[in-house]
Parts: C-alpha cells; sequence; structure tokens
C-alpha cells in the first residue's frame, strides 16, 4: 500500500512535543502501522531539541511567517523563527518526494496548527490561521486535518 499522509509524529506516538512528551492517538498510530503514513516532526526538522521552551506565533498566522510579516518567538522571547520555516520546508520536501499530498496535523501548534494557532501572548487564547508548516503546506494544496477532524472524519474516507 503507497503512502497516503504526512503526519504530525507526535500524534503517531513519538515524544516529541516542546514538553517531550507524545500526544499520540491511535487512528494515527493506525495508519503509521498499516504503512500508509510517515510521521516526521517539523520543529525537530528545522534543528530544536526535546524538550524545548514552547513557541508561538507573533504578529500574525504562519502564511505571514512566509510573507515576513510575522515571527515565531519562544517564551523566553528567543527569535526561533528560523528553525520553524527550514523544518517547514523538509516536511513538505519528504512529502513532495513520496508523493504524498495528505497531511494530520497537531492542531493549536506553532508549526502544524490547522485553522486555529494561539494567538503569540502565550495566555492559552487561539486565533485564527495556520503554523507555520501547515501554511506551507496548504499554499501547495495539500489536503489537511487535525487530529480532531481526522477522527471525526476517519470513518466517511
Amino acid at each position: 500500500m503507497p503512502l497516503e499522509f504526512i503526519v504530525s509524529a507526535c500524534l503517531a506516538g513519538f515524544p516529541c512535543a516542546y514538553d517531550g512528551r507524545p500526544r499520540e492517538r491511535a487512528s494515527v498510530r493506525r495508519l503509521l502501522e498499516e504503512g500508509r503514513a510517515l510521521a516526521a516532526c517539523p520543529e525537530c526538522l528545522g534543528g530544536l531539541a526535546v524538550p524545548r521552551v514552547p513557541a508561538e506565533i507573533y504578529g500574525g498566522p504562519g502564511s505571514a511567517v512566509w510573507q515576513g510579516k510575522a515571527r515565531v518567538l519562544d517564551r523566553e522571547g528567543r527569535d526561533v523563527t528560523a528553525y520553524f520555516c527550514r523544518g517547514a520546508e523538509l516536511f513538505l520536501a519528504i512529502a513532495q518526494t513520496l508523493g504524498i499530498k495528505k497531511a494530520i496535523l497537531k492542531s493549536r501548534s506553532p508549526s502544524c496548527g490547522c485553522g486555529f494557532i494561539y494567538d503569540g501572548t502565550f495566555s492559552g487564547k487561539l486565533r485564527p490561521g495556520d503554523g507555520v508548516a501547515a501554511a506551507l503546506l496548504r499554499a501547495r494544496g495539500f489536503v489537511l486535518w487535525t487530529e480532531h477532524d481526522w477522527e471525526s472524519e476517519a470513518g466517511e474516507l
């Protein structure tokens, strides 16, 4: 069976989230076990360590990062934009090399968030928009799901 999806590695059970913990979802892990998905973490691909200081996009969504109108800052004020962009580009390159055009991504993440991300204030508030990797994938025509969307729609696909 050919690979159909690239998925956020944390959703597949890998301990790569900022706090070093997985965010495993059984439905995503099953796709990996069936050979239908490849797991990767854009933040790790970009060179960030695990664990790491949490980061949020300041100044707009992921699409604004690509336009140079927003930055990714960690909670200590360090600019980590370059890591997020490099990781997103590698995540995209992996998917394209393998002919993958669908992704299941971690909701609210500054890399993988689809539809809503944290607002850049570290207050827990959300705003509309995609993370850096999700924005790049969406711009390249990928079909995107969060883990929540995927679980509610998986039976229909």
